[in-house]
């Protein structure tokens, strides 16, 4: 129905036209059906109906991933991927198996977890062995290399040695590179709190390495805008203050409003499980990056219905949200559970987050996650106190060896050289 308002408003029409549209058969395929060629499938890589369906007759193409590969559509953000199955049932009618597995990328035929399996059954160890047993069709590609590198750490953690250069580009450099070519250095301020101190540092080094714009985040941070590669290294000395991961695929930050301490209407301490909760989690990897929020009162000043996780405050108890996503697929986060203790809380945010990092594909955000599997299944999944156990003594054994990247990246040499280097990285589209 999205789609069909878009081209209703595109072309014009009266509402009396949108109302009709909206009663009779709304099924997705019968929507991709009464499409015209000329419509936009996806809207990030410009991809038609009418390539689509040119690429299906003229390529035999019978999967999703097919049809990625040879026209871009939902190459990036994936919000049209059930568009592209409708449009191949459409196209293919019964030829088209709707069950068909999907392959991690279009180097091998293995899925996600047949690829984990394997993994796990032969204790490979790094992304070149498990493409020789596995015996992958091409030397690997920017999809397969970062999914690999996750799932290799995520599966041993203690004996997984990052290979830093399957990294995209922002994970490699520890910060996020801009359309200029230029990178954005963000510290962190666990729980959007900082100091007098913190902030003369930050001035300093905006006005001695020329920082081209200092902005306030959206998730409480500082951001120093169009920093030049070669300084990366020396403002994060100078500034000696954690890596924020504003580029990571792993935990951003933890929104908090002012809570019950400065706040007339707070019933909790939002700054203080904020806080608590940042610094517990920092550094940890998963599929994608993870916001949070803890808001001290339901009128949610810190936006925690739409985050991967959100904590709101009631009078004596904290309620635990998943899987919100405030950007281009809103989706409000669903109630998981309700805590009388901030142990409790933590506790359950550990487990949540270590049942999303095992079981979900690289680079499916929470939002996807919750919904594919269900927030049901997911509630009661994490109903059982022993797997609850489990899970948080995975994710320590996990965020044990956790170090500050910043800080690993000035005193180890090797991780230094693309910064000096003119090396090809891979740059995300997702």
């Amino acid at each position: 129905m999205e789609i069909s308002y878009l081209t209703l408003l595109k072309k014009g029409a009266l509402i009396e036209e949108y109302l009709e549209s909206s009663q009779g058969d709304n099924s997705e395929v019968n929507l991709v059906a009464s499409m015209s060629d000329e419509e936009i499938i996806c809207g990030c890589n410009g991809v038609t109906k009418g390539s689509i369906v040119e690429a299906i007759k003229a390529n035999g193409l019978t999967t999703v991933d097919q049809v990625k590969g040879c026209t871009n559509a939902s190459r990036s953000c994936g919000g049209c991927k059930s568009l592209v199955s409708d449009l191949l049932a459409c196209t293919l009618g019964d030829q088209y198996q709707t069950d068909q597995k999907e392959a991690i990328c279009g180097c091998t035929t293995l899925s996600r977890d047949e690829v984990l399996a394997e993994i796990r059954d032969k204790g490979l160890t790094h992304i070149r062995e498990v493409m020789n047993v596995l015996e992958w069709k091409t030397d690997g590609c920017s999809k397969c290399k970062p999914a690999l590198n996750y799932y290799l750490g995520m599966i041993d953690p203690l004996k997984y040695q990052d290979e830093h250069e399957a990294r995209y580009v922002n994970e490699r450099m520890h910060a996020n590179i801009q359309k200029d070519g230029t990178y954005s250095v963000v510290p962190r301020m666990y729980g959007g709190v900082t100091t007098s101190d913190d902030l003369r540092k930050i001035a300093d080094v905006a006005d001695k390495y020329k920082v081209g714009m200092i902005k306030v985040t959206g998730g409480q941070r500082i951001d120093l805008l169009g920093v030049n590669k070669e300084d990366l290294p020396k403002m994060w000395a100078e500034l000696d203050m954690p890596s924020g991961s504003a580029y990571s695929k792993g935990l951003r930050t933890v929104k908090t409003c002012v809570g019950e301490n400065y706040c007339r209407f707070g019933t909790q301490d939002s700054i203080g499980m904020g806080i608590r909760l940042e610094r517990k989690f920092e550094g940890l990897n998963t599929p994608h990056k993870v916001k949070m929020a803890v808001s001290a009162c339901p009128r949610n000043c810190a936006e925690s219905g739409i985050k991967d996780v959100g904590v709101v405050g009631v009078e004596g108890a904290w309620e635990m949200y998943v899987g919100g996503n405030g950007g281009t697929h809103l989706r409000e986060a669903d109630l998981l559970f309700k805590f009388k203790t901030g142990d409790e809380l933590v506790e359950m945010i550990g487990a949540f987050l270590q049942y999303y990092r095992e079981s979900a594909k690289y680079l499916e955000r929470t939002s996807a996650w919750v919904e594919r599997l269900g927030i049901d299944h997911i509630r009661e999944v994490l109903s059982d106190e022993l797997m609850v156990k489990e899970y948080n003594n995975r994710i320590d054994e996990a965020l044990s060896v956790v170090q500050d990247p910043w800080k690993e990246a000035i005193n180890n040499k090797n991780l230094l050289k693309d910064l000096y280097q003119n090396v090809k990285i891979p740059v995300e589209t997702k």
